[in-house]
């Protein structure tokens, strides 16, 4: 069985968009593209090496393939090998719709239960890059593996967020993390297993009379 393998640069207040150029992503009026690279360091390309230097396939939502096909195949300079890489490698699509696949080796997955099957498949590992649309249903059928969040510490107001009000709720299990010279902390997480109940040694809800009107405001949507 395949393991699925995400990883996502994240600004302190959530958002994933536009992280690799002004004009990756500029959709919902978004004017901090290619934020990364304004604290890009030496200990994030130490990371980045070994996350791709093994055998990998590529899964990703629709909007971040559009992405990659429209620069990794042309890339060059020291990107050249990169982009030869990831034409090489099997991408697997999750995408509702029948959009344009041009790229090479390039694969559509229409539903939640497709992954699943690919990854109950043999074949190398599947390497999510960016692709926020596909992390809360991913979660919550209980495919992704690894996450690694390289979290930046910048907040940048308004923008895509990694996870949406559809994550399920859960636990995550921190596996490695280290803090890159600029400030970055990448944190990678395993499945931690469900939220435990509230403890019973813990504050218990006030009995007030002021908390009872409270909770009556709260109810009728007054609060």
């Amino acid at each position: 069985m395949r393991r699925i393998i995400a990883s996502a640069f994240i600004s302190l207040d959530g958002v994933i968009q536009g992280p690799g150029g002004p004009n990756e992503d500029p959709t919902g009026g978004f004017t901090e593209g290619g934020w990364v690279f304004k604290l890009w360091d030496d200990g994030l390309d130490a990371m980045m090496g070994p996350f791709f230097d093994r055998d990998y396939d590529l899964l990703l939502g629709r909007r971040t393939h559009d992405i990659f096909a429209a620069y990794w195949p042309f890339a060059a300079g020291e990107e050249a090998a990169m982009g030869e890489a990831f034409t090489k490698s099997n991408k697997y699509v999750l995408t509702r719709g029948s959009p344009d696949l041009g790229w090479a080796n390039s694969h559509a997955l229409g539903s939640i239960e497709e992954v699943a099957k690919l990854k109950r498949g043999d074949g190398p590992d599947l390497i999510i890059q960016g692709s926020s649309g596909i992390y809360a249903a991913l979660i919550g059928a209980g495919l992704i593996d690894r996450l690694t969040l390289m979290t930046f510490p910048i907040t940048l107001g308004a923008g895509k967020r990694l996870f949406g009000e559809d994550t399920p709720v859960g636990l995550l299990k921190l596996v490695e993390h280290t803090i890159t010279p600029k400030g970055t902390i990448v944190a990678t997480y395993e499945p931690g297993g469900d939220l435990p109940p509230f403890p019973a040694e813990a504050p218990q809800p006030s009995t007030s009379a002021r908390e009872a009107e409270r909770q009556r405001r709260m109810a009728e949507g007054s609060w």
